[in-house]
């Protein structure tokens, strides 16, 4: 795909200028928390609302534990959300343990309480490596999901998407190919894994592209504070982990303060030059600390809509 002539100007004024001089905020952003375990960690998730609610994210989503484990915990955390910050707020759902007639009253459950927007995955069997299996009498994978929930009520969906291909899938083809079943079964938009090359994304943009995927999808952003529990998490959606960010981090263990200044700057200087190539959406995986997250929408240009 040729770049355009606004994308070309944006990469001289990457190389030319100061990295984040003068942008305008053109960028619309949403947040994923983390359902808490913990009335501490209650307050620790709401604290990281109330923060980034300013930014007017165009929504925020709540995760759903391994096997709907924290299912009522979600449905509780996006509830409030919608009632009290007023934000749009999706659901997770997974396919894991739950028959269909399960999926379908949770998911009645969240229209009544105002949800419009769920995050429809397959989900992950919980074990590290074990492979899903389906329930007996549930759906068999993320896009039967996808068309199970549009026959319920006019959901908005969004659905996973892996630039670096999902560590089941038999190809980076397939893997395309079973996105586009997703989102041809009824999804709104795809969210991808978080990545930590630009080029990694826009690689995979053109390949969607290609075969005709035309929805948008969000780059996923983790700002990195911790690279062993960025490793876990990249080794359950096949995200490549560069040897470089090892060495940026290291002795950095007992510096918290170091780290997230660190961790700030890379993930900001991804996020910019993912809008030197033309992003205006970024879908930030908080881990519900929201500090890294508002640095770098800040540094983007997004500020709080009364500050003008």
């Amino acid at each position: 795909m040729n770049p355009t002539f606004e994308e070309l100007r944006e990469h001289r004024t990457a190389l030319d200028t100061p990295l984040f001089s003068g942008l305008p905020g053109d960028i619309d952003v949403s947040f994923e928390f983390f359902p808490p375990k913990s009335e501490k960690m209650e307050e620790q998730l709401w604290k990281a609302v109330v923060e980034l609610a300013p930014l007017q994210p165009q929504f925020v989503s709540v995760t759903y534990g391994a096997g709907g484990s924290t299912r009522e915990r979600t449905h509780a955390t996006v509830a409030r959300i919608i009632a009290e910050a007023q934000l749009p707020a999706a659901a997770h759902l997974t396919c894991v343990g739950a028959s269909k007639a399960e999926l379908r009253e949770v998911a009645e459950h969240y229209w009544e309480a105002g949800v419009r927007h769920i995050v429809a995955l397959r989900g992950d069997a919980g074990e590290p490596g074990a492979p899903f299996t389906p329930h007996p009498d549930g759906y068999a994978g993320a896009a039967e999901l996808v068309a199970g929930l549009k026959e319920i009520a006019d959901f908005e969906i969004s659905v996973a998407a892996y630039p670096e291909t999902h560590p089941d899938a038999d190809c980076p083809q397939s893997d395309i190919d079973h996105l586009k079943r997703k989102l041809d079964a009824g999804a709104t938009r795809a969210i991808s894994q978080f990545f930590f090359s630009a080029d990694t994304f826009f690689r995979f943009r053109d390949r969607l592209a290609a075969a005709g995927i035309e929805q948008k999808v969000l780059p996923g952003i983790l700002p990195v504070t911790n690279v062993a529990q960025a490793r876990k998490f990249a080794g359950a959606c096949g995200a490549d982990i560069p040897a470089w960010m090892d060495g940026l981090f290291e002795g950095l263990d007992e510096r918290p303060a170091a780290r997230q200044l660190v961790a700030a700057t890379v993930a900001a200087e991804l996020c910019r030059r993912l809008y030197a190539g033309g992003e205006r959406d970024f879908h930030f995986y908080t881990l519900n600390r929201p500090d890294l997250a508002y640095a770098i929408c800040h540094m983007l240009g997004k500020r709080p809509a009364c500050a003008g």
